[in-house]
């Protein structure tokens, strides 16, 4: 039998992994010492959550994996497609429906708008992908991707392209979209410190335990350093992470 000690414990252990799950994609202020990619996904969250709530109606979110960003939309409609062969496992991943990498699934003209993160560099031939998500638009539908510039090779070998803020505009614009906005994460310090925790991360063993604890104690001095000098040097962003636009379909 369950004691309610045990039945405490076992809560308690749900709720810090539950914890360290959404500190992946949503850090906080403890996750200087629990997440080796503080600096870009810090600065990839609060973008995403202030640009959310310019989206509505019914929502395509095109390449969703796990759909770590959908609590900040207030949507009708929350649509996730996603490839079924990737550089990455979807064991965790809440797709509603894949598609073939080629044809969206939909007739025209069947989204309000369309939400699109860290896909657009896995995707060996963007303007056909940008004309098929044009395609399943409204006219005047919104748009919102955030697309890396300054980031190492991942989920290889599915990993094609980096975009400077003139080329991904320029990519938008002759597949039919007018940006709206643009911004960049990030500056020349966070860069660089990120950077320098990624490889910090790499030489880890694999063991989450002892990985963890080695962050704890390895780098999050250099988040730290990082947060502090980026705070005392001045801004300089012709180095960054990410691209994040906001278009229209015209």
């Amino acid at each position: 039998m369950v004691t309610r000690s045990q039945f405490s414990k076992v809560i308690m252990i749900q709720r810090l992994i539950e914890y360290g799950k959404n500190q992946s994609f949503q850090p906080d202020f403890f996750s200087i010492w629990l997440n080796p990619f503080y600096f870009i996904r810090k600065e990839l969250f609060v973008s995403i959550k202030n640009y959310a709530p310019m989206l509505s109606g019914k929502l395509l979110d095109f390449g969703c994996g796990r759909k770590p960003y959908r609590h900040l939309f207030s949507v009708d409609e929350y649509i996730g497609i996603d490839i079924e062969t990737s550089g990455h496992s979807h064991e965790n991943s809440q797709v509603d429906i894949f598609y073939d990498g080629k044809h969206i699934p939909f007739p025209n003209a069947t989204f309000d708008c369309v939400f699109c993160s860290e896909v657009i560099e896995h995707v060996f031939e963007p303007d056909a992908v940008l004309k098929e998500i044009h395609r399943v638009l409204k006219p005047n539908a919104l748009g919102l991707f955030t697309v890396p510039f300054a980031w190492s090779e991942h989920e290889q070998p599915y990993d094609y392209g980096r975009y400077t803020s003139f080329g991904i505009k320029y990519l938008f614009e002759k597949n039919g979209f007018e940006v709206i906005k643009h911004q960049k994460t990030g500056n020349f310090i966070k860069v660089i410190f990120q950077l320098s925790m990624l490889y910090g991360h790499l030489l880890f063993p694999k063991n989450k335990i002892i990985s963890t604890l080695l962050n704890v104690v390895c780098i999050s001095p250099i988040a730290i350093l990082g947060i502090f000098l980026s705070w005392l040097l001045p801004a300089n962003q012709d180095l960054y992470f990410n691209n994040i636009v906001l278009v229209r379909k015209k």
